[in-house]
């Protein structure tokens, strides 16, 4: 290795990955998503990829399920299904504990089966609503739906990007994904609760005696012919992921299916994906092919990640948690599928696992933690970097040696 384009793709890498970790260019106004696309840029235009090996880089089948699950969240969401939620959850006559517990159940289960980003982005304003109309603080509350979020999303091949990614990088069944990853998902719910019930934010919380007679909140009026679409395209994804093998086609079906309405315009539908997470992933994955495919280089770094030894899963474990929050779980599980060792279905697991469990580390550690924070600020409700990080730290310290002890018995 040491020719000119090598030293510029071991470049752009660096600072492609560099702009994933701190999140921008320091002195400029750009995100994660436009350093990822100067970097592409950058690689097309001077000759690094073509045009041809760019779009072969580009893992359109992971991109299309993806797409499919923000559309089909879209519809919950415009049904009024997660206002409605909320709304019931935060009107329950539960103590404070009860309350947690129910928070953390339902924002788990339903990232299992959906984006967790777009649980958190919906539930969170309901959520801070109804709980100031009971008197408590929503700190706790707000932080157990993120960490529950990312929990959740762990157990399924459909809950999170990484996910996806991975599964489709082993054609894992979705059965058996859901055998593997569904135990250290649900312990690591268990730890979200056992850690914020007992946590100082909770302090005041316990005092609160949840009334008879519950504040009246703003009714929520259910769309139900819009939420039964939406329950009929989530059985339909759930059957093509069990039956069919070219989900990704039959996925983009439910999209076309979902667009032909008379009461929802594909404006508003498609106004609700994050298309600037799409061309995220879509400039990421250009970027890490470049390395992949330049056989010097994918050797250099193939030695490099060998001599980790990250097929242990102590070794993969670690190093998913400093990965995850520095240059987050989507662009590592990017970088570390293509330029990894062989991998095992174990090992393909173990890496969903470790990789989702560790964004509950800090607020960085995922885009779920820094959505529901910056939701909760937009109300006027303040969580501190430290306040996370005090419930965050030990929620996943504990779960990942939870998990390494499941996943360490099976590879």
């Amino acid at each position: 290795m040491g020719t000119g384009m090598d030293w510029l793709i071991i470049a752009v890498f660096a600072a492609v990955y560099t702009g994933m970790a701190l999140g921008r260019w320091p002195g400029l106004a750009i995100n994660r998503t436009g350093v990822a696309m100067i970097g592409a840029v950058i690689l097309f235009v001077a000759g690094a990829v073509s045009g041809p090996d760019a779009l072969g880089s580009i893992d359109f089948h992971t991109l299309s399920v993806l797409l499919t699950l923000m559309v089909v969240s879209a519809q919950y969401a415009a049904s009024g299904f997660f206002d409605w939620i909320g709304n019931r959850i935060t009107h329950m006559k539960l103590s404070s504990n009860g309350l947690l517990a129910g928070v953390i159940v339902v924002s788990g289960t339903l990232s299992a089966l959906m984006t967790n980003d777009v649980v958190v982005w919906a539930m969170t304003p309901i959520l801070i609503k109804g709980l100031m109309n009971r008197g408590l603080d929503p700190r706790a509350y707000i932080i157990a739906v993120a960490c529950a979020a990312n929990a959740g999303s762990a157990a399924t091949l459909i809950g999170n990007p990484q996910n996806l990614l991975i599964a489709h990088f082993g054609n894992l069944d979705f059965g058996d994904f859901i055998l593997a990853c569904g135990i250290p998902a649900v312990m690591a719910m268990a730890m979200v609760y056992g850690v914020i019930a007992k946590s100082r934010l909770m302090d005041g919380n316990h005092a609160v005696i949840a009334p008879a007679s519950l504040p009246d909140a703003d009714q929520v009026v259910l769309d139900r012919p819009v939420l039964l679409k939406a329950v009929l395209a989530t059985m339909a994804l759930l059957m093509i992921f069990v039956f069919v093998e070219d989900r990704a086609t039959w996925s983009l079906l439910i999209v076309a299916m979902l667009l032909l309405s008379r009461k929802l315009g594909t404006d508003r539908v498609l106004g609700m994906v994050d298309w600037h997470l799409l061309a995220l992933f879509s400039c990421l994955f250009i970027v890490t092919g470049a390395m992949a495919q330049n056989p010097d280089i994918s050797g250099l770094f193939r030695g490099i990640l060998a001599g980790l030894q990250i097929d242990a899963s102590g070794v993969l474990a670690a190093l998913s948690l400093i990965g995850s929050n520095t240059i987050g779980n989507v662009p590592l599980v990017m970088l570390l599928l293509p330029l990894g060792p062989e991998w095992s279905e174990n090992m393909l697991y173990g890496l969903a696992i470790f990789s989702t469990l560790s964004g509950n580390f800090l607020i960085v550690g995922s885009v779920a933690n820094i959505i529901a924070v910056e939701r909760a600020r937009a109300l006027g409700v303040i969580i501190t970097f430290g306040d996370y990080a005090r419930i965050g730290i030990p929620v996943t310290l504990i779960s990942l040696v939870l998990a390494w002890g499941w996943v360490a018995l099976a590879m």
